[in-house]
């Protein structure tokens, strides 16, 4: 039994006449009586009366009926909705992306998108990067906004910006005059850091391996503004991307990171063996037209 089978069937509950639903429907007496058998089939029951003049429901028929026409009204409903979310016009973009993210390199994006696509809506996500990349995988996402660059095997990339390290510090703090200031000067501070599991932790470690030490932890935070915070609280130092935490007023103090050549780099990200809806790949078309910023 398919859906149009339901469908056929309660035009033949209307009309009750065979020729006559036949004629409504565009489809031959035959097809419809076969349309009909795999509906009774598939309930195991006569849902109508045979008459002279044509056929009349009977009780099994009048439940089938109901049932058959909230399943094809929602049927057409989910459709319609399909079709919407099809729409490059007016479709949703599901779109995860990085907190860091959240108050500079996320808004300027749909900013700008929206001023030539006003009509697509977005369906966002705001989480981790190892999340992002678990709902790229799943589907809960289409395109991401994450560092660090997830599996080439698995996503496609392409590079949106490319965030210059430095060491945050207290004002006041002696290295806070510096110019430039070497990662292994503030090897006996307390760091603030983020939990593992972010891709911006393993980053940090490996610049302080580099630098010869293993960064003595005095908080753990969910994202890098609240480091910024906790660093202009005077509670530690960090190593934190420049302009990662816009419009934050924490007080901290970014001093570049001498001789470290390693920048953070954000980007959009997508599964490459899944296509993307016609709104997604508009709007990723539009974030790849665009150059890639350095801070």
């Amino acid at each position: 039994m398919h859906v149009e089978d339901l469908r056929w069937f309660a035009v033949l509950a209307e009309t009750e006449h065979l020729t006559e639903a036949a004629a409504t429907l565009g489809t031959s007496q035959p097809n419809l009586s076969r349309a009909l058998r795999r509906v009774e089939s598939a309930f195991g029951v006569q849902l109508f009366e045979r008459e002279h003049r044509g056929v009349r429901l009977n009780p099994y028929g009048r439940l089938v009926l109901e049932a058959a026409q909230a399943g094809t009204a929602a049927v057409d409903a989910a459709r319609q909705r399909i079709d919407a979310l099809l729409d490059p016009e007016s479709g949703t973009v599901r779109l995860g992306f990085l907190h860091s993210v959240a108050t500079s390199l996320v808004p300027d994006l749909l900013k700008a998108f929206r001023e030539v696509a006003p009509s697509v809506g977005f369906a966002l996500r705001q989480e981790p990067a190892h999340d992002i990349v678990q709902d790229l995988e799943s589907g809960e996402a289409e395109i991401g906004i994450v560092a660090p660059r997830p599996d080439p095997e698995v996503f496609g990339w392409h590079l949106l910006e490319q965030q210059r390290l430095c060491l945050h510090v207290p004002p006041g703090h002696p290295l806070a005059a510096r110019r430039r200031v070497e990662l292994a000067a503030a090897a006996d501070e307390p760091f603030i850091g983020l939990r593992p599991g972010f891709g911006f932790r393993r980053i940090s470690e490996e610049l302080c391996r580099a630098a010869g030490f293993t960064p003595r932890l005095a908080f753990e935070a969910t994202d890098l503004a609240t480091i910024d915070s906790l660093v202009g609280a005077g509670l530690g130092v960090a190593v934190l991307p420049s302009g990662a935490v816009r419009g934050n007023d924490s007080g901290a103090v970014s001093v570049p990171l001498a001789g470290v050549q390693a920048r953070r780099e954000i980007g959009m990200a997508w599964r490459l063996r899944t296509q993307l809806t016609p709104a997604a790949e508009r709007f990723r078309t539009f974030v790849r037209s665009r150059p890639v910023t350095s801070t």
